[in-house]
């Protein structure tokens, strides 16, 4: 999965927390947000020299769809949605979190659904 194509999916699949994501969707997602971030802090400081607000809405919209690229992340690697509220501790920040991101998905389908690379084969069968 490009880059292009992974935000259309994080996009598509705004409030989707079922399925799976593949690394390629996840960590392309999180570059997403780490530029648009990065644009929006700028333009704050342009427009906005004694407060933020472009920032703020940047994170808030895209609140939900962060949340639900990084539950079907972990429903790649076979692990429930729940491990998320780990990330709240100083232990999930540091360890299983990073190592399940980074972790090539289930192959196969699993619990959670079918592999997603598997699904794209399909689909460009199709096309």
């Amino acid at each position: 999965m490009n880059f292009p194509r992974a935000i259309a999916t994080g996009f598509r699949k705004y409030a989707t927390f079922s399925g799976r994501a593949p690394r390629s969707e996840y960590w392309y997602w999180n570059l997403f947000l780490w530029l648009g971030s990065v644009a929006a802090g700028i333009l704050d400081a342009v427009l906005f020299p004694t407060f933020s607000l472009i920032g703020p809405l940047f994170s808030l919209a895209l609140l939900v769809p962060n949340f639900a690229v990084a539950v079907r992340r972990l429903h790649d690697v076979n692990r429930s949605g729940w491990w998320l509220l780990i990330s709240f501790t100083i232990v999930g920040l540091i360890y299983p979190l990073l190592v399940w991101n980074c972790t090539k998905g289930t192959r196969g389908s699993n619990r959670f659904g079918p592999d997603p690379f598997e699904m794209e084969e399909v689909a460009a069968v199709f096309e």
